[in-house]
């Protein structure tokens, strides 16, 4: 099945050579979660990210469907002190 990802910031080095913009589509079997597609990208299991799926955050392990959008961010900071 096929999804796009969508990464942004640092982690836009995990793209593969064919993505463009942040994004790219990648082909991914049945069943596949979060957790596999950044695996599959090469992003390291212990670099902290934010992630949604089609603009909701459904969690790391829940498989993903034919053409969903996978949207991950590098750990955010900032905010009021």
């Amino acid at each position: 099945m096929r999804v796009e990802v969508r990464l942004f910031a640092t982690l836009a080095v995990f793209l593969p050579p064919d993505g463009r913009d942040g994004a790219a589509e990648l082909e991914i079997p049945e069943g596949s979660t979060v957790t596999d597609v950044a695996r599959h990208l090469g992003i390291p299991p212990d670099l902290a990210r934010v992630v949604l799926v089609n603009g909701r955050d459904i969690g790391s392990e829940a498989p993903l469907a034919s053409r969903d959008v996978v949207t991950i961010f590098p750990p955010l900071a900032g905010g009021a002190g």
